[in-house]
């Protein structure tokens, strides 16, 4: 049985390449016309936006759009979630022309996706922060703040499509199969959402406020901005007209709602995470924490690390959201915000660590553009856009490099009114917003938005579909994973590789910086591996046959 099983699955590998050419449900745009149902409420919660007025914080709710093939009889269909860009602002306030689930792109996405037999969500999340500040401290947190009110809004939209699903399913879905993504600013909330799964992630020292070393600040403290899941309340401090808290006659502190919960109960867990031109708050968001104990001394294990796949696109010299470790800056300023790590780090570690081995078997052209250009990492499409300009415009402001060559936008409209809110009196015109917006996307237009459209889809399409299990590629995947043991695990001296389905052919160990440590032929199907020489810590073991590779977790205790 076991001869049977391993010459079904390498036939299968063979045979099985992902044929994009044909016409199929997921892959393809199968149905004609998309029906849109417009601000479905997914949660309320208290948004600081109308600070900007001069207003204290207030409830709002919480709006998205939901978009599913019309005519459909499938029931249980997979959601795919789109977020928009917009640097935590709203549109034109933020200096630019998107920054909303109506922005032309996001809706483009979500009429495709929905075309293929997806149900696409495209929603609104909380806005707000300061990023004029001449404070680094200020315009640092506020950011940090506002990024954690959109992961948290991005899984209440999860929670509330799986709580849909228990109350009748008026949208047709799977809730089993979640996927999120964004672009630009919202590809940051994909990210977060897909990697921030204990709120020990928010304590690292870039998220601290050490303008009193003794006693650093967190710039997110859960008891007043709500838990990472935005499933309880947070509370904050009522002052007067002069800052001082008020105190309530029984000497405590009078406090107001910060933070509500939304659709607590439900998971808010993702099957696949894409990002377009987004990037990750920290590298240890992805790769986990060590676990310490009660003396502060690191066990050797480590937790919190993220186990799905994941998928960015993003321009080679993005300006605002660097491709590999770097700063984020204040578009409009250019002062410095906080240092995060851009797709090309993500996708080094989601091989590294093996989560994205479930592309294996993918080969079509979009694949192949995207492998000339992606350092081999599985999952990165990377975008060489062209040189800007040397010549000035008419205002004497110099191009820059792209960095969401996939948006575009009414450019006339926009000058108009960011004219209205961001201009200045006899100085400033339509025109100068309009050349100002164009800046980044020079040769700007809804043509060029499509076909990089094109390309993200074209790419992340397949890598969906055998994700989630939708067609037969992953189910032969799925057997050889299921068929291969490692034990035990953590491990010590000795651990053992077996598979019931395939002959392994070599045996590899890496560590956490990438760096093979250990390399074995073993052409059997199993083997038993000498750890004793190994640091304790975590590593990576990749086990190959001749068409397949495997990647686990190791933990060496």
């Amino acid at each position: 049985m076991k001869r049977i099983l391993q010459l079904f699955v390498l036939t299968s590998l063979t045979c099985c390449i992902l044929d994009t050419t044909a016409q199929t449900r997921y892959l393809d745009e199968v149905f004609s016309s998309v029906t849109i149902e417009s601000d479905v409420v997914y949660g309320n919660n208290i948004s600081i936006l109308p600070m900007l007025a001069g207003l204290p914080p207030a409830p709002t709710d919480l709006l998205c759009d939901i978009y599913h093939p019309t005519g459909d009889t499938e029931t249980e269909r997979p959601v795919i979630i789109v977020a928009h860009t917009g640097v935590f602002l709203p549109a034109v306030i933020n200096g630019q022309a998107t920054g909303s689930k109506h922005d032309s792109s996001i809706v483009e996405q979500c009429m495709r996706w929905a075309k293929k037999g997806y149900v696409a969500v495209s929603y609104d999340y909380r806005l707000g922060w300061n990023p004029t500040s001449t404070d680094q401290n200020t315009r640092t947190s506020t950011l940090i703040q506002a990024a954690y009110r959109g992961i948290q809004d991005s899984r209440s939209l999860i929670r509330f499509m799986r709580s849909s699903e228990a109350s009748g399913n008026p949208y047709g879905i799977d809730g089993d199969k979640i996927v999120m993504g964004g672009q630009g600013t919202g590809g940051y909330l994909a990210l977060g959402v897909a990697t921030l799964d204990t709120s020990n992630k928010l304590f690292l020292p870039k998220f601290l406020d050490f303008s009193n070393p003794q006693q650093p600040v967190p710039y997110v403290y859960p008891p007043v901005f709500g838990n990472i899941w935005g499933t309880n309340m947070g509370y904050i401090p009522v002052t007067d007209s002069l800052g001082n808290p008020i105190i309530d006659s029984t000497g405590n502190p009078v406090m107001a709602p910060f933070s509500l919960p939304n659709h607590p109960g439900y998971s808010s867990d993702i099957a696949l995470a894409w990002n377009a031109g987004g990037a990750l708050a920290d590298i240890s968001w992805f790769t986990g924490l060590p676990e310490l104990d009660s003396n502060g001394v690191p066990t050797g294990t480590i937790y919190g690390t993220c186990d799905i796949p994941i998928v960015s696109f993003h321009c080679d010299l993005d300006p605002y959201a660097p491709i590999d470790t770097g700063d984020v800056i204040v578009p409009t300023t250019g002062d410095f915000v906080v240092e995060v790590m851009g797709s090309r780090t993500v996708q080094h570690y989601a091989n590294v660590f093996g989560n994205n081995t479930v592309f294996a078997g993918i080969s079509d052209a979009f694949t192949t553009a995207a492998n000339t250009n992606n350092s081999g990492y599985e999952g990165l499409y990377v975008f060489d856009t062209p040189d800007p300009s040397t010549t000035p415009n008419m205002f004497g402001e110099l191009e820059e490099e792209q960095s969401g060559p996939w948006d575009w936008w009414d450019n006339t409209t926009y000058g108009i009114q960011a004219e209205a809110i961001n201009g200045i009196p006899g100085l400033t015109s339509p025109a100068y917003f309009e050349a100002n917006a164009l800046l980044g996307n020079p040769d700007m237009s809804a043509t060029k938005g499509r076909a990089y459209i094109d390309t993200i889809q074209g790419y992340l399409a397949p890598r969906i579909y055998q994700a989630l299990g939708l067609g037969s590629a992953l189910n032969i995947n799925e057997i050889i994973e299921s068929s291969t043991e490692i034990y035990p695990n953590p491990a010590n001296n000795t651990l053992n590789i077996v598979s019931y389905a395939i002959n392994i052919d070599d045996i590899r160990i890496i560590n956490i910086e990438g760096k093979e440590i250990f390399n074995t032929t073993v052409n059997a199907s199993q083997a038993r591996v000498n750890t004793s020489d190994l640091a304790t810590g975590l590593y990576i073991i990749e086990i190959k046959s001749e068409n397949n590779t495997i990647k686990r977790k190791l933990i060496i205790e």
